[in-house]
């Protein structure tokens, strides 16, 4: 990567590959927008917020569902500071929190919205509407007292641009400080993965306040001087109108839009072999080969896992575009990433053994904030210890096992529940699969897992189909047929909490 690629800012990244005139967002029911006019409206907005008392090193929260408004507000908010995206679904007690450990000093939301959101703000932090006008830009108008002006002055980047956390699904969420020079980094790695250009519309469904959607969909696109279809969110209906409408020629989702997509597919058969895909991406959870596969045969385009987490500004590796292989159970190599498998004494492993999945780059964040025991645990000799355990074969792919945190530990036995439910999934009648640890007396820890089904099936034909293909030993002992599976905001899979949330932990 050449060096410069570390000294930008998002602005930077816009501009850098665009046609002025290009349309940089599309979304339905709202005006195109082009390079130039988006460039535009996020300098004189910044400038905006200057005005309002916020600049360099103020955290900015914003509360709103997927749309151009966010992108723009998004780009506004880090040119003049930092941005802190929050899921719009959170509750007032959640909005709360976040304030108060990102040290947020202002609110965007939409006009007359998120009431939760509102109630959540202190006192002392601006609130402000993003008002929509007639050719689509913003206009941003503070409802509450603002702070003397600041100076108006932009991002630098090693400016925090942008401020994430952890899932937190076993430990209270960690702050991720994420600087433009790592999202310029990371942008520029995706671009080169997928060959991406001018000429690719990427249809953006990931929610915008989590690092896979605002870098895979949102950044990496507009670096490329692509155009990103940005409705207001995930949807299993509306998906194949926006296909037929706007002729996207990617898209990057979760494993379980992916298999939502599939339930529906068939009816649309005539929409998909209209509107070739030049390739469908998938993260953030773990792929089934299975899925992969019925994927593959239904879009007929090349379906790339890749493996993501918000410490790496999202991407870290990925399978290739053709005609280089891409490996049904691997999550590809590293682009613009060094990666390695590492034992608990911080030794570097040869090819196919088993261990910790290391990685390093520019795209990794310098650590987490305020958080010293984290970073002396997370961050070892330059390289960021993911918490996934998982092997390189002898092609530099890595296939992942599971978290280190998640594998089952049955009597000594370290079982992956990904193998489990991969093989669940094959079952006709099984729509959804996780696989997950029950606490056990003797063995320490017993397999179960929950399925959704979409035709009938009993338990006993679920174990007996496992056990043609698992030992006994990974056969689940207790099958538990749901409604639907927990799911976190992003769409992952509660696994870690399943025996707690079905009241299977003593």
């Amino acid at each position: 990567m050449r060096e410069e690629t570390y000294t930008k800012t998002l602005l930077h990244l816009m501009m850098e590959n665009s046609d002025p005139a290009m349309p940089a967002l599309m979304a339905p029911d709202y005006p195109t927008l082009t390079y130039q006019q988006l460039h535009d409206n996020v300098m004189a907005l910044a400038a905006q917020l200057n005005g309002l008392g916020l600049g360099r090193g103020d955290r900015i929260a914003i509360a709103m569902a997927n749309g151009p408004e966010m992108i723009i507000t998004f780009f506004a908010a880090a040119t003049c500071g930092t941005a802190a995206p929050l899921n719009p679904k959170y509750k007032q007690e959640e909005f709360a929190f976040y304030y108060e450990d990102t040290h947020a000093k202002a609110l965007i939301t939409l006009p007359n919205t998120l009431e939760a959101a509102h109630a959540a703000a202190t006192p002392e932090m601006v609130i402000i509407s993003a008002h929509t006008q007639a050719d689509g830009t913003l206009d941003f108008v503070a409802t509450s007292p603002t702070h003397p002006a600041r100076t108006v002055e932009l991002a630098q980047p090693d400016d925090v641009a942008m401020i994430l956390h952890t899932s937190g699904t076993t430990s209270r969420p960690k702050r991720v400080p994420i600087r433009h020079r790592n999202l310029a980094a990371s942008a520029h790695n995706i671009t080169t993965t997928y060959k991406l250009t001018r000429e690719d519309r990427a249809l953006c469904v990931m929610p915008l306040f989590h690092i896979h959607g605002i870098v895979a969909s949102m950044l990496a696109t507009l670096a490329s001087g692509g155009t990103i279809i940005c409705p207001a969110g995930f949807n299993a209906l509306e998906f194949w109108s926006w296909l037929d409408h706007y002729q996207p020629t990617w898209y990057s989702a979760v494993p379980t839009m992916h298999q939502i997509l599939l339930t529906r597919a068939e009816r649309n058969r005539t929409i998909i072999a209209a509107n070739p895909l030049r390739f469908i991406r998938s993260s953030s959870a773990p792929l089934p080969p299975v899925v992969l596969e019925r994927l593959e045969a239904t879009f007929n385009a090349p379906v790339l896992e890749s493996y993501g987490m918000t410490e790496a500004t999202h991407q870290m590796t990925s399978n290739p575009l053709p005609p280089s292989v891409h490996k049904a159970g691997t999550v590809g190599y590293g682009f613009g990433v060094e990666v390695g498998i590492m034992n608990e004494a911080g030794t570097l492993l040869p090819s196919g053994d088993k261990g910790e999945v290391v990685v390093r780059g520019n795209n990794i964040v310098d650590g987490y904030e305020n958080n010293p025991e984290a970073n002396a645990t997370a961050f070892v000799n330059g390289w960021f210890r993911t918490g996934d355990q998982g092997l390189l074969d002898e092609d530099g792919y890595l296939a992942l096992t599971g978290r280190l945190k998640e594998l089952i530990n049955r009597g000594g036995e370290k079982i992956s529940p990904l193998e489990i439910d991969d093989v669940l999934l094959r079952h006709p009648a099984v729509a959804e699969a996780l696989a997950f640890a029950v606490p056990h007396k003797t063995l320490g820890e017993e397999v179960h897992a929950a399925v959704v089904l979409k035709s009938e099936a009993t338990e006993q034909a679920l174990r007996e189909h496992c056990a043609q293909s698992l030992a006994e030993f990974k056969v689940p002992r207790a099958i538990h047929i749901l409604e639907s599976i927990p799911r976190g905001a992003t769409g992952k899979p509660q696994r870690i909490s399943m025996a707690k949330q079905l009241n299977l932990a003593k």
